[in-house]
């Protein structure tokens, strides 16, 4: 009996020996890895990692990298631009609708400005400030000999300015740095008027609307550079809390105060937006 404990503590001593060993040996092959296969990049003339570590909070380790896409230090500038007109006269749809009328048009413009705290992570403002026209001249409907109206001299005009602080986070997808996907989140707020004319009883109408929003936005994106500091961005809203008051009066008169709020998780074709960075 003691001969066999004897002869089981010496194997269990020999599987220890021959463990701490080979553990050893592989640390030893790591320390021989020549610096050069790890891929690094000279930035601001620091050598650093092209691939950033990332904590694993999960538990499970699914082999993706995040790649070097824009390193800290950089100043963003950028630039988003929209515009849209529309133009008819004497359309007629079917039998119902005739002698449609209308012009309008509306544009935006949102400059931006970010500075990047960390690599592939930045902090910044936008600036908002968007217009609108609309005239409609003559508008009929007929739905039969008993029900027929129309609409003539109508015209709506607004305009808004605003301002949000904006945090992006962004993932590199090529060891190059030229494409990656980003996340937006930014809190905006912003006010604005508009004026609405119209023809009531034989008596015109001015219906003017004083406006003041905020909104907390999340929209994701993709980036890509087109050039060495010239990248072009397309975000998509998917997701915002939006809270909006509305203050009118009706020639002169106050028609009295209207506050709504909300939250939306789906994707908005009207949220869609195209502009450029310059990266220096």
């Amino acid at each position: 009996m003691v001969k066999t404990i004897k002869y089981l503590l010496l194997l269990v001593a020999a599987i220890m020996l021959s463990a701490e060993a080979e553990a050893q040996s592989i640390v030893r092959k790591k320390d021989l890895v020549p610096i050069d296969s790890v891929e690094q990049v000279v930035v601001d003339g620091d050598t650093v990692s092209r691939i950033i570590p990332q904590r694993n909070l999960g538990r499970f380790d699914r082999g993706l990298s995040n790649y070097m896409f824009i390193p800290r230090g950089k100043w963003g500038f950028g630039i988003t631009a929209s515009y849209g007109e529309l133009k008819t006269e004497d359309i007629q749809l079917l039998s119902i609708l005739n002698n449609f009328d209308f012009k309008g048009k509306m544009y935006s413009i949102r400059p931006s400005i970010s500075y990047f705290i960390a690599h592939n992570q930045s902090v910044g403002l936008k600036f908002n400030y968007s217009r609108g026209v609309a005239d409609l001249a003559n508008l009929g409907f007929e739905f039969g000999d008993d029900l027929s109206f129309s609409i003539r001299d109508v015209s709506y005009y607004q305009q808004s300015m605003g301002i949000s602080a904006m945090y992006r986070n962004y993932v590199g997808l090529d060891t190059h740095g030229r494409f990656g996907i980003f996340n937006e989140v930014d809190l905006a707020f912003s006010s604005g008027s508009s004026t609405f004319k119209r023809i009531y009883n034989e008596e015109p109408r001015n219906t003017h609307t004083i406006t003041t929003q905020g909104a907390l936005n999340f929209s994701p994106g993709v980036c890509v550079f087109i050039q060495d500091y010239v990248s072009f961005n397309v975000s998509f809203g998917v997701f915002g809390l939006n809270w909006k008051k509305e203050q009118q009066k009706t020639n002169g008169i106050d028609d009295g105060t209207r506050v709504t709020s909300g939250a939306n998780f789906r994707f908005n074709i009207f949220n869609i937006n195209f502009g450029l960075m310059v990266v220096i």
